[in-house]
């Protein structure tokens, strides 16, 4: 299923005041949303991160200020061609509850003139991506489904149209801890295939530093406070405001956020299938290794090679090896990458980034370098904190 990926959205100098309201809900704002990035607007009530999401596809018209979405002002676009072109997830989805399943996740296709085999396909296209099999889903009401399905099927609405941006507004803060955790994963599942460009509200600060590559984290009166990737919120926080709402136990929250991505991979030779097997041994032999990692012509993981494999053969290396049984997503947490290597059936596992292509290596003794580098990066913060600046 061929998925366009994101669009880079640009905010700038963006105001929004109510009419009788005292002070603006959204003041002067610039934010730079890079393309196929999920970025989490983080906050408390009333600092404006839902107004200003609501902006982005002209729910709320900003008073003034500009908002670009792919370089074009969305000023100058009509509101219903861009929200048709925008998806947008709710809390508890809001769904139609007098359609059905399918009829729910087919209304912008239908909007844009599909005809109805090519909507057909998609709605179970888009089904079958958000683990639901539309055999048993396609002619359900929603009051049939459990509130995690709502929202995988409001998720499906969402993604009907190939849009390159979604909005997503608190959309599993009212679901239990268990259901939400798995849709958070499911998310970040499909956004390794999709590479939508993201705009997550939240204010609930676990979610943030699992779900966002990036964070901007609001104030009241709409103020951005810090703006970066979640390892350095938690080891470097820009002020006690970011820290205490952060809260404590932040060496336990990178263990269990940070992502495996974001650490230092280890690295073994890599090669296609075509590489000839005496260079990829002497490449082997000369890196003091005991073996490699064939790929496919996407850099997927396919086999490991081991040097009494490759020892006394010519030509290709073709399918020799055995095949790779574990990978790692990038955007799994080192909690996670951890359980799945005690699971695992060999030391090392490959890691994959988006689209699964291979980026690296990890083993425990890669995961225990990594919290050690974290120990050491919350002991030089609270030590830059005691000492103060100096004159």
């Amino acid at each position: 299923m061929p998925e366009h990926g994101g669009v880079p959205i640009e905010l700038r100098g963006v105001t929004k005041r109510f009419p009788g309201a005292g002070a603006p809900a959204v003041d002067r704002l610039d934010l730079l949303i890079p393309a196929g990035e999920i970025v989490v607007l983080l906050g408390p009530s009333g600092c404006g991160k839902t107004t200003t999401m609501r902006m982005v596809n002209r729910l709320e018209e900003p008073t003034s200020g500009d908002i670009l979405i792919d370089g074009q002002n969305s000023r100058d676009i009509n509101p219903n061609q861009l929200r048709r072109h925008i998806g947008y997830v709710i809390q508890q989805a809001g769904l139609f509850p007098h359609m059905t399943v399918a009829r729910n996740v087919a209304q912008v296709p239908k909007l844009l003139g599909w005809d109805s085999r090519r909507i057909a396909g998609r709605v179970d296209e888009l089904l079958d991506l958000v683990g639901m099999d539309p055999g048993l889903f396609r002619d359900r009401y929603p009051r049939a489904l459990s509130g995690g399905q709502q929202q995988r099927v409001g998720v499906a609405r969402a993604l009907a149209a190939d849009p390159p941006v979604l909005l997503m507004d608190e959309p599993f803060g009212a679901l239990d801890p268990i259901t939400r955790e798995r849709l958070q994963d499911e998310l970040l599942r499909l956004q390794e295939e999709l590479a939508k460009t993201i705009v997550f509200v939240t204010h609930d600060v676990d979610e943030a530093l699992k779900i966002g590559d990036r964070i901007a984290m609001m104030q009241r009166g709409s103020r951005i406070v810090q703006y970066a990737a979640p390892a350095e919120i938690l080891t470097d926080p820009a002020d006690d405001y970011v820290e205490q709402y952060l809260g404590g136990e932040s060496s336990m929250k990178l263990l269990r956020l940070t992502k495996v991505g974001d650490i230092r991979l280890d690295r073994v030779p890599h090669a296609a299938e075509d590489a000839d097997t005496e260079r990829l041994l002497a490449e082997i032999e000369a890196g003091g290794d005991q073996y490699a990692l064939i790929v496919d012509e996407a850099r997927h993981p396919l086999r490991w090679v081991t040097v009494d494999d490759l020892a006394g053969r010519t030509g290709p290396v073709g399918d020799l090896g055995d095949p790779v049984g574990d990978t790692i997503l990038g955007r799994m947490t080192l909690q996670d990458a951890l359980e799945s290597l005690l699971n695992a059936d060999t030391d090392v596992v490959p890691v994959v980034g988006r689209r699964r292509v291979y980026s690296g290596v990890i083993s425990l003794s890669t995961v225990q370098q990594a919290i050690q580098d974290i120990k050491a990066r919350e002991r030089e913060r609270r030590r830059r904190r005691h000492d103060g600046p100096r004159g």
